[in-house]
């Protein structure tokens, strides 16, 4: 009877597949359990290092990811190129150099971050213009929404407005690595700000705006939800309503700030009103609150282009197919 070895071979195909499964899994846990240890070796080296050295080392390591292992650099170029088409191959090279060399800053600043105890070790590290934004907030017992993008060092943004101004609701993503995950949130949250995973911001957020808080979401990539497209650095592509909805919803101010380099180590934060007077929570009002602030943050990547991070690929969901130009 034939049926006996079909099944034989089938069950021996299922453990066989079943078996390997269980070897990739214990192969990326190895891999995750390695990246989170040296992650933390990492973080014990530079914390240890002057300031000065650990951002020499940044720069160096930026060179290493730009010039050898070329990560996602012709991804870089390419989205450079078509921002500024004014600009030549050469000057858009360099710009991207400057881009790695700037991220690994970052990433040796989120090492740093246990270092940053108190407004003294902030007020060394940031400027803040942020007048109208307490006004309108913090001194009214009002609650606010603050848009940022990837852009400056938005770690240190966060870590720096909560302590100077008042600890804020950041919105978050998931990282891959659940550890690093984890120690990335734990830092974060050493000064009073709170994070929320993206899953729970719709009920957290409106809870954080309801009662006087101040929410945080970095609105520059792409939204997976690709419910509403518009122009963003001259393409059209998915938009982040998010920040729109809680603002109009819980009918508080939405506000812009972003951080960029004034030299050694040091930064300055702006912090830009953007109008909602007269926007209901309609959806045609959300999607305009949301051209209003992509905008702005388009303003400060045309002036700032080094400090955006253009690994991300910005521009992966593109406008529906129905949608015709200029519309």
């Amino acid at each position: 009877m034939p049926i006996f070895p079909v099944c034989a071979s089938s069950r021996e195909k299922t453990a066989s597949i079943i078996a390997m499964s269980s070897r990739n899994s214990a192969i990326q846990q190895f891999g995750a359990e390695a990246a989170y240890r040296l992650f933390m070796l990492l973080g014990v080296l530079v914390r240890l290092m002057p300031r000065a050295l650990s951002n020499w080392s940044a720069r160096l390591i930026g060179d290493v990811a730009f010039g050898v292992l070329r990560i996602r650099r012709t991804l870089v170029e390419h989205n450079i190129l078509l921002t500024f088409p004014d600009k030549t191959k050469k000057e858009c090279r360099r710009m991207a150099r400057q881009v790695y060399r700037n991220q690994a800053e970052n990433f040796i600043e989120v090492l740093r971050i246990p270092l940053v105890k108190n407004r003294e070790d902030a007020e060394r590290l940031i400027t803040i213009d942020a007048g109208d934004f307490i006004k309108r907030t913090r001194d009214r017992g009002q609650g606010g929404v603050l848009v940022s993008a990837h852009f400056g060092n938005w770690e240190l943004l966060g870590l720096c407005v909560g302590m100077l101004i008042s600890p804020l609701t950041i919105v978050v993503k998931r990282l891959r690595n659940q550890k690093v995950d984890i120690k990335i949130n734990e830092w974060r949250s050493l000064r009073g700000n709170r994070m929320v995973h993206t899953h729970n911001s719709l009920r957290e957020g409106l809870r954080t705006l309801n009662s006087g808080g101040l929410l945080t979401i970095l609105a520059d990539q792409s939204d997976p939800e690709e419910t509403f497209f518009a122009p963003f650095l001259g393409r059209k592509t998915s938009i982040v309503l998010g920040p729109a909805f809680f603002a109009l919803k819980a009918q508080v101010p939405l506000f812009v700030g972003i951080n960029y380099r004034t030299g050694k180590g040091r930064y300055t934060v702006e912090m830009k009103e953007i109008p909602t007077d007269g926007l209901t929570n309609r959806k045609e009002d959300i999607e305009e609150l949301a051209r209003r602030y992509t905008k702005a943050l388009e303003a400060y990547i045309y002036r700032y282009p080094e400090e955006w991070f253009w690994l991300h690929n910005r521009w992966k969901r593109t406008r529906p197919a129905e949608d015709v130009d200029g519309v």
